[in-house]
């Protein structure tokens, strides 16, 4: 590394909800478990937006159900990941692969940052966009987000962004608790902030279904984002069993056409479901102890997945468990992939 004067706020990180106040340039580690930012890959990339997508290592959530677990929960599963570059240096590889004859066929026409969460690296993906614009000017990018970022992180995202892919897992808190490790109630308020301030760079909301653990969220999900404004484009992804439910059925395809039933039952304009849904699981029907954590079924089941995988913390709240720097969620390794 050369010049990292714009990662300075790293020093008592505060991006993120969680706000850690660590100081990772020093190797101190919070929530996410990362200390400076890391590349895990980039490549062209087909799905919509059409793009060169860039995966940073790390991520502020530790989801049971994560299809880039390999990615997501780096450092602590022993994958090797592409590793620190400099903005400048990545910047051009953008540029480059975008106008690439490849990339132009293609039809991308944006950076797109994912991850794992691209929010714990904002500092650095401001400095790659900035490298960009200088040699590309008006570069479009997108950001594709859990959502639990503090007020100021989302005003700096929108501030550089063209398009935004927004990630809500669940509407109870409990729910939401037991499958990420972290509370809903930001993202919420950074969801209706976006649907409010900020629709025209919302690409869509997206919300993954998982047969028996979430089901039960979507109407209140799609009440809630009706109310803030009923054109908001929702996309329902069907759940394919990864990770810590890799045991788990995936969703099937009546359940995704129920969602957006249920959406416009709410009054959405702009519902749809995407992915490849009837992957088979078996689903654990018992969870002994779960139901002094958690009230509703879904929670109690995703409670009883993490604690088989090794969470013994309950109900779950990775910004106070005195565990969180060794946990066994990250270091889950599946023995299915799908």
């Amino acid at each position: 590394m050369n010049d990292i004067s714009y990662l300075k706020e790293l020093e008592s990180c505060e991006l993120c909800e969680h706000r850690c106040r660590v100081n990772r340039l020093k190797g101190e580690t919070g929530v996410c478990r990362v200390t400076t930012p890391v590349v895990a890959s980039a490549q062209l990339h087909p799905a919509p937006p059409e793009s060169y997508t860039v995966f940073v290592g790390g991520c502020n959530y530790k989801c049971l159900n994560c299809q880039n677990w390999s990615i997501s929960q780096y450092p602590d599963n022993a994958m090797t990941l592409r590793g620190w570059m400099a903005p400048e240096k990545l910047a051009k590889e953008c540029i480059s692969q975008l106008h690439s004859s490849f990339g132009q066929l293609m039809g991308a026409d944006r950076i797109f940052f994912s991850g794992g969460e691209a929010t714990i690296h904002l500092p650095y993906i401001e400095k790659i966009v900035e490298e960009a614009r200088k040699i590309k000017p008006g570069t479009k990018v997108n950001f594709d987000t859990n959502g639990y970022m503090t007020e100021k992180s989302l005003e700096r995202v929108l501030g550089f962004t063209t398009s935004i892919t927004y990630d809500i897992k669940a509407y109870q808190d409990e729910v939401h608790l037991a499958l990420t490790g972290a509370s809903v109630k930001p993202v919420l308020r950074n969801a209706e902030y976006i649907g409010k301030y900020a629709k025209d760079k919302l690409w869509e909301y997206r919300i993954l279904v998982i047969p028996g653990i979430n089901e039960e969220e979507i109407k209140p999900l799609t009440d809630f984002i009706a109310r803030i404004d009923p054109a908001l484009p929702v996309c329902f992804l069907a759940f394919r069993p990864n990770h810590a439910l890799e045991d788990h059925p995936g969703a099937d395809q009546a359940l995704m056409e129920r969602c957006v039933e249920i959406a416009r039952e709410s009054g959405l304009q702009l519902a749809y479901w995407s992915g490849h849904p009837g992957i088979p699981g078996e689903k654990i029907d018992s969870f002994p102890g779960m139901e002094d954590y958690y009230l509703s079924k879904g929670a109690r089941t995703a409670g009883a997945y993490a604690r088989r995988a090794g969470c013994h913390t309950h109900p779950r709240n990775c910004s106070t468990c005195s565990l969180n720097q060794h946990c066994q969620i990250k270091r889950y390794i599946p023995g299915r992939s799908t």
